[in-house]
């Protein structure tokens, strides 16, 4: 899968497509249909991978089929049990015993979000550690410091990247509290009550719940087939983090202007060309990562609107909407997690650009400091406890996340 019209698209891979999460809806039958069988409900052998069951040339008619019935997940279940049946059927009559769509559908997405995590914090991981390194080794480098776009007081580039350094690790920090997605399983209207008959007893019915979490390696809660928080809190997550990223997007820009040039995107073979000016090399990375931090809020309040719309025991529309959102507010955020890892990695700070800027800004970026200590002879450091705030951002990155 590859979107030409969002460069960098190729990035997330296989994450999310559409044979990702079909396969990740097989997994979770193929949970179920193993808890049945190991706790005796089922007088089946549990038939072995299920994902071969269905090949790449069964996705266009899958995505078709999946109109008649609002979802993906019925058309595949006609093809699994049909192909099952042709070889086990006993499997085949006891797959999906149980379960309702939302049920594997919740349960599928949860599993191609974790994938995406997964990618998006091994990528805040090079991120922090390309951050703290600009941090030390940037105390002693002077900048002017902007306020509103104007000049405001001299600090160092080290303090501005332990900011950058600071959204990173809040990032990090609230994705680490959403990762832990559960497993959405409450049968027809969130009651358990087709698990409940099949073995008899609640507590049982639960226990078949548990099972499948563990074979899916997902934590367990109460259904919430109308209770969207797992979701929407792992979709504001992902924008905290394009939050992070489009911040630093945005200092590069306009450090890369020519006029400024205090920064520099690292050069790579035909990265930033322009189409008709040879002369030109485009701060391209920063370009996309802030095209990812624009899209993102307006997906997740989406998602927001969707769980606010929320009836019954099953949304109409506010559950669909999530789907294909969710799909492109997840790779949209691993996308720009991974160029801005290669941004921090290639970042090219040109001290002298930047303390030549701070000698011209003098004497007016001096004004503070003059009405604050009039005595002081002109020109002497004015950095506050910049180096104790890089301090306690290192010592923070330095904490496992």
């Amino acid at each position: 899968m590859s979107d030409l019209l969002w460069p960098g698209d190729h990035r997330a891979g296989d994450l999310f497509t559409d044979a990702a999460v079909v396969a990740a809806m097989v997994r979770v039958e193929h949970a179920w249909l193993a808890a049945l069988a190991g706790r005796g409900l089922a007088d089946i052998a549990v038939p072995g991978d299920l994902a071969t069951l269905v090949t790449p040339e069964d996705l266009p008619a899958l995505a078709v089929g999946a109109e008649s019935g609002g979802n993906p997940l019925i058309p595949l279940l006609r093809l699994l049990r049909a192909r099952l049946r042709e070889r086990d059927p006993a499997a085949a009559g006891w797959l999906h015993k149980g379960l309702t769509s939302q049920d594997v559908i919740d349960t599928a997405i949860v599993l191609c979000l974790r994938d995406a995590v997964a990618r998006i914090r091994a990528d805040l991981g090079s991120q922090i550690g390309a951050l703290s390194r600009l941090a030390d080794a940037h105390r002693e480098t002077r900048m002017a410091g902007r306020t509103l776009t104007q000049h405001a007081i001299p600090i160092t580039f080290g303090l501005k990247a332990a900011g950058w350094l600071t959204g990173v690790l809040d990032a990090r920090d609230q994705l680490a509290t959403a990762a832990g997605m559960p497993i959405q399983i409450g049968g027809a209207a969130g009651s358990l009550a087709a698990p409940t008959a099949l073995t008899g007893d609640p507590a049982r019915a639960r226990e078949l719940v548990d099972a499948a979490a563990q074979d899916l390696g997902l934590p367990v809660r109460e259904p919430w087939h109308t209770s969207r928080a797992p979701l929407t809190r792992v979709a504001d997550a992902f924008v905290t983090c394009t939050d992070a990223w489009g911040r630093i997007a945005n200092d590069v820009l306009v450090g890369s202007r020519p006029e400024v040039h205090e920064l520099i995107e690292g050069a790579a073979a035909g990265r930033g060309g322009s189409s008709a000016m040879p002369n030109k090399r485009n701060p391209v990375h920063a370009v996309l990562i802030k095209r990812a931090a624009l899209a993102g809020p307006p997906l997740a309040a989406l998602l927001h609107a969707g769980a606010a719309a929320a009836v019954d025991e099953r949304p109409d529309g506010g559950w669909h909407v999530e789907w294909a959102t969710l799909r492109t507010l997840a790779r949209r955020t691993v996308v720009a997690g991974a160029q801005t890892a290669d941004l921090l990695a290639g970042l090219r700070v040109d001290t002298g650009r930047m303390l030549a800027t701070l000698h011209r800004a003098r004497p007016g970026i001096d004004a503070e400091q003059r009405s604050i200590t009039p005595q002081a002879p002109p020109e002497q450091p004015y950095l506050g406890a910049s180096d104790e705030i890089i301090d306690a951002v290192l010592t923070r990155a330095a904490k496992p996340g």
